[in-house]
């Protein structure tokens, strides 16, 4: 048998005895350790609702990992992958910008990336540019045209858009609206139109440009131009955080600027353009026996292709197309002294295209021997449905009927300016009853971006298939074919090439 003795000694902590109502016995007293010092003895239990430990917490335990402070060199890690998040994002957003080349454009992309920094998902922009030559437009976000006529019935004061826009002195730096439904002083126009549409914030920045310094690099302290401003809606009440209202303000730095550069080139590129058409005929003149139309595109840097339709004497009419190398300001003006010339050589000797083109090119070699020029003459007579036409180094007219769609065979010659003297024999032309005669520069050509062979192909192609119920209108005959050959040109967009399409139906 085993031999156990009759006492067990029981070590037992006084401390869990007690927490647990233990009546001490002397045999458990007596074989009790010795107590351990309170600094040494760490509680086995959480304290319990409705029992109060005795024990007191240790000087040396650990505090909790969540109270823990992370050491000096964590945080500044952290603060430093911020920053370089945002700089990465601002860089990103404002290569975006820069690719714009258009101020529609750039106010899309000014509007996207601000929603996106804001955290908001609708907004607009208004483009008024302070010394009210404009353009003036608003574009929207997320916003429907109508919309946007809801919002243009509120008064601007009332709005974020009366400190940013019509402030005497320099704009405000941001108008923060966080919860605008319970402004009590809101207009009540204003909260009509907010309710409708549905949104309870709003945030808004500033375009502006800086006016930059003196010779020495100092800054001249002048007021920034103001441009416009652009606000973004909440659907509830919120408001952009401290980093996100200093991104945004650094971003719209950088939009005004840019839209500045885009301005001027749009301001540029509206005079060369206003320009070249006070240059060309306002109206086409009314001949008896024809019927006249024409499509003109300038391209974006203003070029050098014209056309004219002059009346001469008897009844008779002439038609010219013509085309000057380069572009800009000076391809502008040196099309307007070559078309008045062609104008005043047409009155002496019109029945003689040759003899028309040959003065031409004796002026364009002796005023600006740099330069060259491509030109096509016809002296047309509608009563006899006859035309006598004479081109130098340009692209042959095109006859669309009923009955045939053809070029005109020319002979081939040189531009003007680029032989020592100039000189191809005409061609007599007889159109029937209601065919159309297209007069045309290379740009509608060029644009295509095809071969030339090609380009003449989709040319005669789209001809060809003018729909009988049009070729009635010369200017629907003209429309089809621009519409055919350029099918992706815009309405009003800008084509890299001046085009030029003159048509003359023939009763």
């Amino acid at each position: 048998m085993l031999d156990i003795n009759a006492v067990v000694r029981v070590h037992v902590d006084a401390s869990t005895a007690a927490r647990n109502d233990l009546r001490f016995c002397p045999t458990v007293e007596r074989n009790a350790p010795v107590r351990k010092s309170a600094a040494m003895s760490a509680p086995n239990m959480p304290k319990v609702a409705g029992i109060d430990s005795t024990v007191p917490a240790p000087a040396h335990t650990v505090p909790p990992l969540d109270d823990l402070q992370a050491p000096p060199v964590v945080l500044i890690q952290d603060r430093l992958a911020g920053w370089v998040s945002d700089l990465t994002t601002l860089h990103e957003l404002t290569e975006r910008l820069a690719r714009t080349r258009s101020l529609a454009d750039a106010l899309d992309e000014l509007l996207r990336a601000g929603a996106a920094l804001v955290g908001a998902r609708r907004g607009l922009a208004v483009l008024e540019p302070a010394d009210g030559l404009g353009p003036v437009t608003t574009l929207g976000l997320g916003l429907a045209h109508a919309d946007l006529g809801h919002l243009e019935t509120v008064p601007r004061g009332v709005t974020s858009l009366g400190p940013l826009l019509d402030s005497s002195g320099a704009p405000a730096e941001h108008v923060a609206v966080p919860d605008l439904l319970s402004d009590s002083a809101l207009d009540p126009r204003h909260r009509e139109v907010a309710a409708r549409l549905g949104y309870g914030a709003s945030y808004g920045v500033p375009l502006a440009t800086d006016p930059g310094s003196n010779e020495a690099g100092e800054p001249t302290g002048a007021a920034p131009v103001k441009l416009g401003a652009a606000i973004w809606l909440y659907d509830e009440p919120a408001e952009p955080m401290e980093r996100q209202r200093h991104l945004i303000s650094l971003y719209a730095r950088y939009a005004g600027e840019h839209l500045a550069r885009l301005l001027e080139l749009e301001r540029a590129r509206a005079r060369v353009a206003t320009i070249a058409d006070e240059l060309l005929p306002g109206r086409l003149p009314r001949v008896s026996g024809v019927q006249l139309a024409v499509c003109h595109r300038t391209g974006p840097r203003g070029g050098g292709d014209w056309y004219d339709a002059l009346p001469l004497p008897e009844g008779a009419l002439g038609l010219a197309v013509g085309s000057v190398s380069g572009s800009g300001p000076s391809a502008v003006a040196a099309m307007g002294r070559l078309r008045a010339s062609l104008r005043a050589y047409a009155v002496m000797e019109g029945e003689d295209p040759v003899a028309v083109l040959s003065d031409l090119e004796l002026l364009l070699r002796l005023t600006e021997p740099a330069r060259t020029a491509t030109a096509l003459f016809a002296y047309a007579e509608p009563v006899r449905r006859k035309i006598v036409l004479a081109g130098a180094g340009h692209a042959p007219p095109l006859v669309v009927g009923d009955r045939r769609t053809e070029f005109v065979e020319t002979s081939l010659s040189a531009p003007l300016g680029m032989l020592a003297c100039w000189e191809a024999p005409s061609v007599e032309l007889y159109p029937e009853p209601g065919e159309t005669v297209l007069l045309y520069t290379d740009g509608l050509l060029r644009r295509t971006g095809e071969p030339m062979d090609r380009a003449y192909a989709r040319l005669h192609a789209a001809a060809a298939s003018v729909p009988c119920a049009l070729r009635d209108d010369p200017a629907a005959v003209a429309g089809h074919v621009l519409r055919t050959v350029l099918p992706d040109l815009p309405p009003a967009g800008d084509p890299m090439e001046d085009i030029v399409l003159l048509a003359a139906r023939f009763d």
